[in-house]
């Protein structure tokens, strides 16, 4: 495994920049919907179920600036806005998967934790 840049590195703005936007709250499920093929913005929505209108249209245009979503407009009334990864929006599910897949595997181990931290909490408070 190739080491991480270090906090000095000159990449490391790009990767945090990255990331951030790769790591945010929408991206991950907006990218996992789009790997099914082009959606369209209403059908995006509702398949995600939970966004607000405004949060989906700040990820899709975040991930449209990084190149991973291309974004068609089909003049007609209304006109019709379709949503597909990119090339570079592909190469990205081999690490989602991946993340995905270790979510669910430890998701147990994770929420005894999350239970051992709150008791630990608890136990502080009533001291």
């Amino acid at each position: 495994m190739k080491p991480l840049p270090r906090h000095g590195d000159p990449r490391c703005p790009a990767v945090r920049n990255l990331l951030q936007t790769v790591g945010s709250k929408w991206s991950v499920i907006v990218v996992l919907h789009l790997s099914r093929g082009p959606h369209r913005f209403s059908d995006l929505r509702r398949s995600v179920g939970g966004v607000t209108q405004k949060s989906l249209t700040a990820c899709l245009r975040e991930l449209e600036r990084n190149g991973l979503v291309a974004r068609k407009v089909t003049p007609s009334i209304p006109p019709r806005v379709d949503y597909a990864l990119t090339d570079l929006g592909e190469t990205l599910m081999d690490p989602l998967l991946a993340l995905t897949t270790w979510a669910v595997s430890n998701e147990g181990a994770v929420a005894a934790a999350q239970a051992r931290f709150a008791a630990g909490e608890e136990d502080s408070a009533a001291a």
